[in-house]
């Protein structure tokens, strides 16, 4: 399995293989888990319990404030590669475009940290794997 920077959307069954890869490659892995939610409050309870963080979240959840703060935690590791898995994600009813932002906001940070011009020529490969939670249909990523 090759592990290639970008966001994608995977069955939860090759989630297990690419930690695995992951591993073997010596890559950090950041398991997000919001088992099945996907409203702001347990994404956002889900990055920080998670994700490094730079600077760390207060009490207010404002999305541009965690986008910022994700991409600069990641950049600060100073890693050249991550994997970001989120083995349980689907939309629920009443998230209010929450879920949808939130994928927005992991596909920036792999397009941003990817780079040179905003990284100061360091750049870093952020692969992101999406699965639906079980029982959460067959596509995460096209919002309907």
């Amino acid at each position: 399995m090759v592990i290639n920077a970008g966001f994608y959307e995977v069955p939860g069954t090759d989630i297990p293989g690419i930690l695995d890869e992951a591993s073997r490659q010596g890559v950090p892995v950041f398991t997000l888990s919001t088992a099945g939610r996907t409203d702001k409050e347990s994404f956002f309870g889900a990055v920080q319990e998670t994700l490094p963080l730079d600077p760390p979240l207060g009490p207010s959840m404002v999305w541009d404030a965690l986008s910022d703060s994700v991409w600069s935690g990641l950049h600060e590791l100073k890693s050249p590669r991550v994997v970001i898995v989120w083995p349980d994600a689907r939309p629920v009813a009443g998230a209010k475009g929450d879920f949808w932002i939130a994928l927005e906001i992991l596909r920036e940070v792999v397009s941003a940290l990817a780079e040179d011009r905003y990284t100061g020529g360091r750049p870093t490969q952020v692969s992101v794997y999406v699965a639906p939670a079980p029982g959460g249909g067959e596509t995460v990523l096209a919002e309907g």
